[in-house]
């Protein structure tokens, strides 16, 4: 699994330009006895028959940040931690879940196991997970239940929040900045900006919190001397479970003091009730559950599921991103005492 990480780093798979590492992976899989689907740039395959578990890990990466001390390309083992982009997010967990996917599919299970690595994620793009789960079930039938590989530092996520992002605009007039002419697009911008700071809505969520908004870009002007006529800026909404984010959207139009439009709608938070099998299963092996502000494939999915995996979340996106090796062991051995023999 290592040297299988070690390969995945080594091959730059920026979400959206996944080609050569979905080829590698693809060939990888034929050559240990997997029958792989190729799906654009997502594999998937299945083994057994019944109810349909799906176990996904994502083999996208971000780009790298500027505070890189090493080549992020390069992956280097040192003292126990594996360096390199995507070895905490998801590359991990794209190799625990192959090998759990080996170790379960090694003897009858009361299910149908399909493994699905996925693209496109990062980006929340719609030629990722999207446009594999109606192939899977076309082939497999419907999806019972899933887990989702990400670093959670093998804590079981029941419950995590979604995403909107909103393009917020308000309108002045242009004027020359030497006259007292004009109305400043920006400073009537700023009481939408402080009401989207200052906005609190009612229901909170136990494991998720409040709904999060926070403004993220803005864009004025054209040059010094004139007052801008138009401002324009971008807020990141983190949904909490107990709205929708249509729900959130209709809200946030009626009371706010600026023009908003809403990219998509279509990432949902997740939950899973707590007598599910897998929760169930999950608590009886010590697991915590625990709620998560991140969005996943999770997001793309309406059957119940769990997000757990190697590493530690806030170590994703950053400079010189690490995985512990031994955690990736202790992860294919979390998956399958999950799985084996769980009854869906």
């Amino acid at each position: 699994m290592i040297s299988l990480l070690q390969q995945l780093i080594s091959i730059p798979s920026l979400s959206r330009d996944e080609k050569a590492v979905a080829d590698f992976l693809e060939s990888w899989l034929f050559r240990h006895g997997m029958a792989p689907h190729r799906c654009g740039n997502n594999l998937w395959c299945s083994h057994g028959e019944g109810p349909v578990v799906l176990l996904d890990a994502h083999i996208d990466t971000v780009k790298p940040v500027a505070g890189w001390t090493r080549d992020p390309f390069t992956p280097t083992l040192e003292d126990g931690r594996l360096y390199g982009l995507g070895s905490n997010d998801d590359g991990a967990s794209v190799v625990a879940i192959i090998e759990a996917f080996r170790q379960l599919t090694a003897h009858s299970q009361p299910y149908r196991l399909v493994l699905s690595l996925s693209a496109e994620e990062e980006t929340s793009g719609r030629n990722g997970l999207e446009i594999t789960l109606p192939e899977i079930e076309a082939a497999c039938g419907p999806i019972a239940c899933g887990v989702f590989g990400e670093p959670t530092s093998l804590e079981m996520v029941v419950a995590e929040k979604g995403l909107m992002v909103l393009d917020c605009t308000v309108t002045g007039q242009a004027g020359h900045a030497a006259r007292d002419t004009g109305v400043n697009a920006i400073y009537k911008a700023l009481p939408a900006i402080e009401w989207f700071r200052n906005k609190r809505f009612g229901k909170v969520s136990d494991l998720l919190g409040p709904v999060k908004m926070t403004v993220t870009q803005i864009q004025a002007g054209t040059q010094h001397n004139v007052i801008p006529d138009r401002c324009s800026f971008v807020v990141d909404i983190r949904s909490n479970g107990l709205y929708t984010n249509e729900e959130l959207l209709a809200l946030i139009q009626e009371e706010a003091p600026c023009s908003v439009e809403a990219r998509s709608t279509r990432l949902h938070g997740s939950s899973i009730a707590a007598d599910h099998p897998l929760v169930r299963r999950g608590l009886s092996l010590g697991l915590p559950a625990v709620g998560s502000p991140t969005l996943s494939n999770q997001a793309l999915c309406r059957f119940p599921s769990i997000k757990i995996g190697p590493g530690d979340s806030p170590r994703s996106h950053t400079a010189d991103e690490y995985v512990l090796a031994d955690d990736i062991g202790k992860a294919v051995d979390t998956y399958v005492a999950l799985l084996d023999g769980l009854q869906v």
